[in-house]
């Protein structure tokens, strides 16, 4: 109360302001026109201001990604989203009907990279780089450029197969955290008050597939959803790393995440800082059409609102849509104003904090374009692209080569002189390739030669023996079968991403084959954009020619029709002509020169061989797309294997964004080094540790399996505990743990220190001696697990609880301490919907990574024990301990609450540990059944076949919304039990009790 007497008479003086006589000269100058606009008021006062100034129209017009300008109050455009995942990358044009105009600022690695250096300080510097540049852009085109970005991605990285895999971190909450934390941080500017940027993280919740994204149900119980998923948002929220969310396109336990409401209790709970929600792209509308589930475009926006979202990403530039839905919303009371103000007010807090409304844009408004792209940057780049480096093996000390001794080099494979950029990537301003790096490492005394390792072949149409050929590199210069012979223009190297597909780049122009909606053309510098359609099949016939199958993305009759074959018109022209083989175009596939040998040719005359292979961020995986292996494409696994076989002395350069299963390139290859698209430096940071002058220190931020069977078969499989998924709780036998990385030099860890015996509200401290006991300086990344040995529920193998990256000498030791809240130690208690630290003895396990722990110790932590269930009180159906394959917890209604759904007979749902002995004579709960007929749940013991207490009738309640109370009564049970529910059919079951 006294804070808003005190509010209310701020606001009185503010506004008696306005009515002083004018003051003549510079004082007058210095008057704000609005209280809004004085930076010594409260924010809060500010805000209130400002809004109260609003007209209804103009607060609902404020509710789309593009904030109009309101002139009468001074106030300009606001637009949310400018991409900066790892670097300043591109943003929507409003001035070119929703062109995307892409940055060419500085290039930082893929977030997985950024996450592999396990160095928070340099990221933060990192994400300060991003922001000043936001910042830099925006003083070149406020109206282009935003200072909302969408960033950093923080979704765990729970199978390596997602086709977003590069813009995550890692499959692990904690580490996930704190690289978020400090980029976001940095892009902040870590001031309370004030905000260099406003980062959004982004996709709220458990979204790890692309296939089917709108449509699909992440299936979270209560412990994967607050121990995992949500685990991963909280740290940057909180730290105040971040300034909101973005709603993922995805359901989480049957509801569309646009609505949610989570994201106005949860997420705005782990902070007291105001909040800005906005949905991914589209996200409202697939709320009436992919997800038809609301009837009108007014009831899903006006749910939207309610659930926590602050501004609309949908229809473009056009916010005429959204604010035709909200006005029906409003006149129907599904809204209120007020409703309105709440979001509009959050909205307005953090464009105050931007300094937008501050004399001169506030603290962080000088900034100008000259830090685009600047020389500290480049070198920021450098030094993180060598750090993000992951030395995956090293026999024989193979590497570091010596630039003395080394003369003649081959740097061979598909990606040895390219560099690749993601769809979430600004322009290149530059580009070091590997071969660049190593040709300027080594200077002009040694020879280094250079291959692809691609066939170039020639396409011959054999129904006029013309040869496919390039016309130019124009819109207007279509790709014919009328060449007469197999001139350069006529041929066409060919790479294989994997799975059959690949690229074919015209040798004369060097250009790519693609589609472009109608004509073939070869006018792409790199293969890219949305659809990607500069991907392709060459499938062989049974007459010996082969057909050309367009594998663009999107190839559904919606976007091309049915026809994806290649067919040759009257005049030549290439065009999508056939829906089958049979009818498409044959051609005879000429091969003028074979890669593969050339490759190895150039390995034998070397002293060395680099070979550098890997993935495509537009073709392997990617938004909207995900991998159906972990496998190298078949050519570069046969390069692989042929360049190490004419060479032994052949090091592996992997670039991939994401885990592969080099299984047999680990036995066989000598070196192996791993990088993502790590920007515009690649090339120097190969070079900088192929040659030693970087010892590398990169660390695995997520599992490397040996092959595809050591993955769930389904991609949807979101329950890592009950799927054993993820270095947490997975037993298979790895071929790189997490954590994983090699050094030039050797560390040795003694003397392992710890608490042994905390209560539960303390913290335990763990130190330990380590010593680089090798002849170079290098990094090493301690790393703290833990193991609790006694516990109610399954908990992880081992957990990474802290981390520390430290630089040693040669023999220089360190004692480094890690410190674990025991708080931390919590995990959800599913009989009590909260969490618990439990009296348990936890291992104590510090090591170079998972699989290699080089000290243990114990603590004894005293916490609570969890008593048996009490299910004579009333106990949500989702808190299950166990549940049958088939059984998905679903939306209980479309506002709030979780259900169980059961969808066929004997699927069942267990409770561990039931303390009976209070009674156990009524069994009472609240049902939905939408099919027609009735249903049953039996109530057993022990097992879904054990002793039967009981059964309870369901009826068919006509809506899977519409929820009834049933009940039974129960044979006597005494003691503590498993208590199962049985199903026999399509059944919502939301909560029960047994008394």
């Amino acid at each position: 109360m006294r804070n808003r007497r005190l509010r209310r008479g701020v606001v009185a003086f503010a506004l008696a302001l306005l009515t002083l006589p004018a003051i003549p000269g510079q004082a007058l100058a210095e008057q704000p026109a609005y209280p809004f606009r004085n930076p010594k008021l409260p924010l809060a006062v500010r805000v209130d201001d400002l809004v109260g100034r609003l007209t209804l129209d103009e607060k609902i017009s404020l509710l789309h990604q593009y904030q109009p300008a309101i002139p009468r109050l001074g106030i300009d455009l606001f637009k949310t989203g400018t991409e900066a995942l790892h670097g300043v990358a591109w943003s929507t044009d409003i001035d070119n009907n929703g062109a995307v105009v892409t940055a060419d600022g500085t290039s930082f690695p893929q977030a997985v990279g950024l996450a592999s250096t396990w160095n928070p300080d340099l990221i933060n510097r990192v994400g300060s780089a991003v922001g000043d540049e936001a910042r830099g852009f925006h003083a070149q085109n406020p109206r282009v450029w935003g200072l909302n970005l969408w960033a950093p991605v923080v979704n765990l990285l729970r199978d390596p197969r997602w086709g977003r895999n590069e813009e995550g971190y890692s499959e692990d909450p904690l580490l996930t955290g704190a690289i978020s934390t400090a980029y976001g941080s940095g892009m902040t500017g870590g001031d309370p008050r004030h905000l260099k940027t406003a980062p959004t993280v982004k996709h709220y919740l458990a979204n790890n597939n692309e296939v089917r994204r709108d449509v699909t149900s992440s299936n979270l119980p209560p412990r994967v959803l607050n121990e995992y998923d949500r685990a991963a948002f909280k740290p940057a929220i909180a730290a105040d790393a971040a300034t909101g969310v973005m709603s993922s396109y995805n359901l989480v336990n049957g509801r569309p995440q646009t609505v949610d409401p989570s994201l106005d209790t949860v997420v705005r709970g782990w902070t007291d800082q105001a909040l800005m929600n906005v949905t991914d792209a589209w996200g409202p509308n697939n709320l009436t059409g992919s997800e038809a589930y609301y009837a009108t475009q007014a009831e899903a926006d006006a749910a939207v609102i309610k659930a926590g979202i602050n501004s609309f990403t949908v229809d473009d530039t056009n916010a005429v849509p959204t604010v035709t839905a909200v006005n029906q919303a409003l006149a129907a009371g599904l809204l209120t104003e007020r409703d309105i103000d709440v979001r509009i007010k959050q909205t307005f807090t953090v464009r105050f904090r931007l300094g937008e409304f501050d004399p001169g844009g506030g603290r962080y408004g000088k900034i100008t374009p000259d830090v685009i792209d600047s020389p500290a940057h480049r070198k920021l780049a450098r030094q993180t692209a060598d750090e993000a480096m992951v030395l995956l093996k090293n026999s024989r000390d193979t590497l570091p080569l010596s630039a003395a001794k080394t003369r003649n080099v081959a740097v061979l494979g598909p990606l040895a002189d390219t560099l690749y950029s993601d769809w979430y990537a600004g322009k290149l301003p530059y580009q070091v390739t590997a071969l660049d790096g190593i040709r300027e490492r080594l200077g002009s005394s040694a020879t280094v030669t250079s291959g692809d390792g691609a066939d170039r072949i020639a396409l011959k149409d054999v129904a006029t023996g013309r040869y496919v050929t390039a016309t130019g590199t124009t819109d207007a210069d279509k790709v014919t079968a009328t060449g007469e012979s197999a001139t350069a223009a006529a041929q066409f190297d060919v790479v294989d991403w994997g799975q059959g597909v690949l690229t074919l780049r015209n040798a004369a122009n060097g250009r790519y084959l693609g589609y472009n909606w109608g004509p073939f053309l070869t006018r792409d510098e790199q293969p890219g954009g949305w659809f990607v359609q500069q991907q392709f099949k060459l499938e062989n016939q049974p007459d010996g020619s082969v057909v050309l199958h367009y594998a663009g993305y999107e190839t559904t009759e919606s976007w091309f029709g049915p026809n994806t074959y290649v067919t040759v018109g009257a005049d030549g022209a290439l065009t999508l002509g056939a829906s089958t083989a049979a009818d498409a175009a044959h051609f005879s596939r000429e091969l003028l020169s074979n890669g593969v040998e050339r490759a190895v040719a150039a390995a034998k005359a070397a002293d060395t061989a680099v070979l550098v292979v890997g993935s495509n961020p537009s073709i392997n995986g990617r938004e909207a797309h995900d991998r159906s292996t972990m496998a190298l494409g078949a050519s570069q696994a046969a390069l692989v294997k042929a360049v190490t076989a004419a060479n032994p002395h052949t090091v592996l350069v992997l670039q991939t964004s994401y885990p592969d299963t080099i299984t047999w390139e680990q036995q066989n290859v000598p070196a192996i080094v791993w990088t993502t698209h790590a920007g515009a430096e690649t090339g120097h940071a190969v070079a900088d540790v192929l040659f030693g002058d970087v010892n590398p220190a990169g660390r695995l931020t997520q599992t490397w399996y040996r092959s595809d069977d050591q993955v769930p078969p389904d991609l949807l499989e979101y329950d890592i505990i009950a799927s054993k998924q993820t270095y947490l709780y997975s037993r298979a036998n790895p071929l790189y743990a997490f954590g994983h990385g090699l050094s030039y030099t050797s560390f040795r860890y003694a003397n392992l220190r710890a608490d042994r015996d905390v209560r539960a509200d303390g913290t335990v401290t763990a130190r330990v001696d380590v010593t680089n006991t090798g002849r170079r300086a290098g990094a090493e990344v301690v790393q703290l697990y833990t193991h609790q040995r006694t516990s109610r529920d399954a908990t992880p193998i081992q957990q990474l609880r802290a981390f520390e990256k430290v630089q040693l000498a040669p023999g220089q030791t360190r004692t480094v301490t890690l410190r674990l809240p025991a708080r931390d130690l919590a995990h959800w208690d599913v009989t009590r919907s909260r969490w618990v630290v439990e009296d348990s003895t936890y291992d104590l396990l510090v090591g170079s990574s998972s699989a290699d722990i080089r000290q243990r110790a114990a603590v004894r932590v005293h916490g609570e024990t969890i008593p048996p269930r009490d299910l004579s009180r009333t106990t949500r159906a989702e808190n299950f301990d166990a549940y049958a394959p088939g059984v998905k917890l679903v939306d209980e209604s479309k506002a709030r609450g979780t259900a169980v759904g059961a969808g066929a007979a004997g699927q069942w749902i267990s409770f561990g540990e039931a303390d009976l002995r209070r009674g156990s004579g009524t069994f009472t709960a609240k049902v939905a059944k939408g099919s027609a007929g009735a249903g049953k749940i039996e109530i057993r013991l022990g097992s879904p076949t054990g002793r039967l207490l009981g059964t309870a009738a369901v009826p068919s309640t006509g809506d899977q919304y519409r929820y009834v109370t049933t009940g039974a009564s129960l044979s006597r049970a005494a003691g503590v039990q498993d208590v199962y529910l049985v199903f026999d059919s399509a059944i919502r079951l939301s909560e029960f009790s047994i008394r």
